[in-house]
């Protein structure tokens, strides 16, 4: 594993991450480790290809419009 040290680090935000890692039960390494790991670890989705789902999601409901009950039942799917 690598090691990263990080200086000049303002004053507040040391204390926001410090108290973010009591809140989470972790060290303050391990919370800047999730931290970087939720932002810089995301991956970027192409546009195209969600575009192309939600015109699936379309598609199966045979209409062109999405209610607030469609959004609502795709998010409920398979959390059962």
């Amino acid at each position: 594993m690598a090691t990263l040290s990080l200086k000049n680090v303002p004053d507040k935000l040391y204390e926001r991450l410090k108290k973010s890692a009591a809140e989470n039960h972790r060290s303050i390494n391990r919370e800047a480790i999730a931290c970087l790991e939720q932002t810089v670890g995301r991956q970027r989705r192409d546009p195209a290809a969600v575009l192309e789902e939600l015109r699936a999601f379309r598609r199966t409901l045979g209409r062109i419009y999405v209610t607030d009950q469609d959004l609502d039942a795709a998010k409920r799917e398979g959390r059962l």
